[in-house]
């Protein structure tokens, strides 16, 4: 028995070693460094998403006579951020689902307004 360790394997202190410092490298630690905020980041997007892009598709629908594809679109969005947050998904893919429902409203608005 006195083979035996107690010591556990540390596989977070593994570095790549193609640190370049681009741009995706600098997101992904961004995303990283707010894993301990994970609920918080789900609440923001929640509570963004529920006051600012709800009301999106009623708006380009009756005023601006857009698609029904619009609502398709935002409520699928809205579902999903809701889904990979109570789903237990990691950080960087909240993280993503948010900022890829701020891009596709942007475009949207930005679409069917001018």
């Amino acid at each position: 028995m006195a083979t035996l360790t107690n010591t556990t394997a540390q596989w977070s202190n593994v570095s790549s070693t193609n640190n370049n410092g681009g741009l995706l490298n600098k997101i992904t630690a961004l995303a990283d460094k707010q894993a301990p905020n994970r609920t918080l980041w789900f609440m923001v997007s929640l509570i963004a998403q529920g006051v600012l892009f709800l009301p999106v598709p009623a708006v380009l629908l009756f005023y601006f006579h857009a698609p029904l594809a619009v609502l398709a679109v935002t409520l699928g969005l809205f579902f999903s951020n809701i889904i990979a947050g109570m789903g237990g998904a990691g950080i960087r893919v909240m993280l993503g689902f948010f900022a890829f429902s701020i891009l596709a409203h942007l475009i949207m608005i930005i679409l069917f307004t001018i």
